[in-house]
């Protein structure tokens, strides 16, 4: 096996019992950037799924961060997320408590006690974000971009090997998704990360190109040309 961060080979995804996609290859390397595209209900969602764990893998081989994903069981796919940040559209934040709070709750469930070292890690990925004035602010208070920000924020906090992001820019307006994208590349390029985002936005791909992979017709298309 190389060093690949995600590797799959021959895979076939099923949800329930209907095969979504089928003999699936792909391999990413630490640091690189890759947009996954395709149309609503092609797919996307179920590969994204597969690689944290949230579908179970069945047939074929895959390895992310280092962990077997055929042999994940519910005991220790917090063992593999420990190693991944996921990004999502609606920032699920917790709106019942402040920024430093979501960000602590985060740790805490992922086995982190010391309490002098999680306020050092939460200061270190508000800065990575440029929000470290914004830690004791509700979700509410926060625009919309901040917001996605303190989610990429979560992301980070176990200084993951990939990062998965699913439409980060997808309710965001041009501006601000021009800031998340900026943020996504550097913490790609800076840090060495991972990172595979999912999205519908070719504007976004045109102005940042990078790899690209698309789930059509019940197959992951490696390297596609991207026609608008």
């Amino acid at each position: 096996m190389s060093q690949s961060i995600v590797e799959l080979k021959h895979v076939n995804i099923y949800q329930s019992n209907t095969l979504i996609l089928s003999d699936v290859n792909i391999s990413v390397e630490k640091g690189e950037f890759v947009y996954l595209v395709g149309k609503t209900g092609t797919g996307k969602s179920s590969l994204l799924k597969t690689m944290y764990g949230d579908l179970e893998l069945t047939e074929g081989e895959g390895w992310v961060a280092g962990h077997n994903l055929r042999e994940l069981t519910w005991k220790n796919v917090p063992f593999l997320r420990r190693n991944l940040g996921v990004v999502f559209q609606d920032f699920q934040l917790l709106t019942d408590r402040n920024v430093i709070e979501n960000l602590k709750f985060v740790l805490k469930a992922t086995g982190w006690k010391d309490e002098k070292l999680m306020e050092e890690k939460i200061s270190d990925v508000l800065d990575k974000v440029n929000l470290k004035t914004k830690g004791f602010k509700m979700p509410f208070e926060l625009s919309g971009g901040e917001q996605q920000r303190i989610d990429i924020a979560r992301a980070l906090l176990n200084s993951p090997k990939l990062i998965l992001a699913d439409e980060p820019t997808g309710n965001l307006d041009p501006e601000t998704s021009d800031e998340i994208m900026q943020l996504l590349f550097h913490i790609c390029k800076d840090y060495d990360t991972c990172i595979i985002m999912a999205t519908h936005d070719y504007m976004v791909i045109n102005k940042y190109p990078a790899r690209t992979i698309k789930t059509e017709s019940g197959k992951v298309w490696d390297n596609a040309s991207i026609t608008v």
